[in-house]
């Protein structure tokens, strides 16, 4: 009861912090749930859930708001989706999921703090080139994310920040919306390969936690947070989920 708890804190502080970048907070959560022993299978749905339940106020707080732009998006996410549902269904264990998943974050980590942002004018020819290298990127990371068992905003954020793809508000908005679909189809990617495990008993707690979260967290990134808040915090959070990731499943300090 007493460990079901401090989760239900931290899930809930999890979700304030990464919905309002954009994100949905699943690497956290599996950090989590491994540190307290929740089988592989129940971690990985519990987590996408959270996550499906995060991204999905966010997003919609972002459509109202103008930040998301579908028509760009959408020739992202039809490249994403079918990769993550491959990426999902591929058996791989548990030792090769985090390993990837820490080296892939830090990287982006630090990408994601050193690259000045700047905004300009995006021409036609321009948008359409950068939706078109969006696309091949929408595929890589869909397969990555689905392979770790996240959403996949915390890949493309980063690296569509250092495209400069737009301003970061959209960016956020563009990365609930991706970590929406692609938690979706890693998540029938997984029940296909075995039959679903998410123990709703023990889990309504954790969802209810992130539900709160993310509805206060998306409403901070709206309403309160300036574009270099945005990308500063999202650097910040990655580089601490990549450390923990990494020293719990690999160097062992």
């Amino acid at each position: 009861m007493d460990n079901t708890l401090l989760l239900v804190v931290f899930f809930f502080l999890i979700a304030i912090f990464y919905s309002s970048v954009g994100f949905g907070g699943g690497s956290s959560y599996l950090a989590l749930l491994v540190l307290a022993g929740i089988d592989l299978f129940v971690l990985r749905s519990t987590a996408l859930m959270c996550n499906v339940i995060v991204v999905s106020s966010g997003t919609y707080i972002f459509y109202q708001e103008g930040y998301l732009n579908v028509r760009r998006t959408l020739p992202i996410i039809i490249a994403s989706v079918p990769m993550a549902f491959l990426g999902g269904y591929l058996p791989l264990s548990a030792e090769f999921i985090f390993i990837l998943l820490g080296f892939t974050l830090l990287i982006a980590s630090i990408l994601l703090w050193i690259k000045p942002y700047k905004t300009t004018e995006n021409s036609d020819s321009d948008i359409t080139r950068k939706t078109t290298t969006g696309v091949g990127i929408g595929g890589v990371i869909g397969l990555i994310s689905g392979m770790v068992g996240i959403g996949g905003g915390i890949f493309l954020s980063p690296v569509l920040n250092l495209i400069n793809w737009s301003k970061p508000k959209r960016v956020a908005a563009m990365a609930s919306f991706f970590i929406l679909v692609n938690s979706i189809a890693g998540l029938v990617g997984q029940w296909m390969q075995h039959p679903p495990y998410l123990d709703l008993e023990w889990s309504w707690p954790l969802l209810v936690a992130v539900l709160l979260g993310g509805q206060i967290g998306s409403r901070l990134a709206v309403q309160k947070f300036s574009h270099g808040t945005v990308k500063r915090t999202t650097a910040v959070l990655v580089f601490i989920a990549s450390l923990k990731i990494l020293n719990d499943h690999l160097f062992g300090f």
